[in-house]
């Protein structure tokens, strides 16, 4: 047989042996690469970054009187914090949205976080 068909049964098995939460993280990271977008697990913190995924959690956390908005951003090989402050609710902003965010990268207690990034609402899902 071909190289082709050796290529297609390959894929084949892995789609079928493979976790389902694993290929969807796979297809993500991919499409967050042809997105023109930095894959998470390689920001540093201090860096101006252009990150893209799929919202896990959106919730609001007042601290000290002063609302702020935390949504953590998953693109397939690890998960940012989007912070806005000031903020109880964005429209379009909710678990499950695929968002490109752009910001400047920190780091804070051990987890990636942007704040108050410009970020864009993906019409489709990948």
């Amino acid at each position: 047989m071909g190289t082709k068909g050796d290529g297609y049964w390959h894929r084949l098995v892995k789609r079928l042996t493979t976790d389902v939460d694993q290929l969807d993280a796979d297809d993500l990271s991919t499409h967050a690469e042809a997105q023109g977008a930095r894959r998470a697990c390689d920001c540093r913190s201090g860096e101006e970054v252009t990150v893209f995924g799929r919202l896990r959690t959106v919730e609001l956390c007042p601290r000290d009187a002063a609302a702020t908005l935390e949504a953590e951003l998953f693109d397939g090989t690890e998960g940012v914090t989007l912070v806005w402050l000031g903020r109880r609710r964005i429209p379009g902003i909710e678990p499950g949205r695929t968002v490109k965010a752009q910001g400047r990268i920190a780091v804070r207690d051990g987890r990636k976080v942007l704040y108050n990034p410009y970020y864009e609402l993906q019409t489709t899902a990948p």
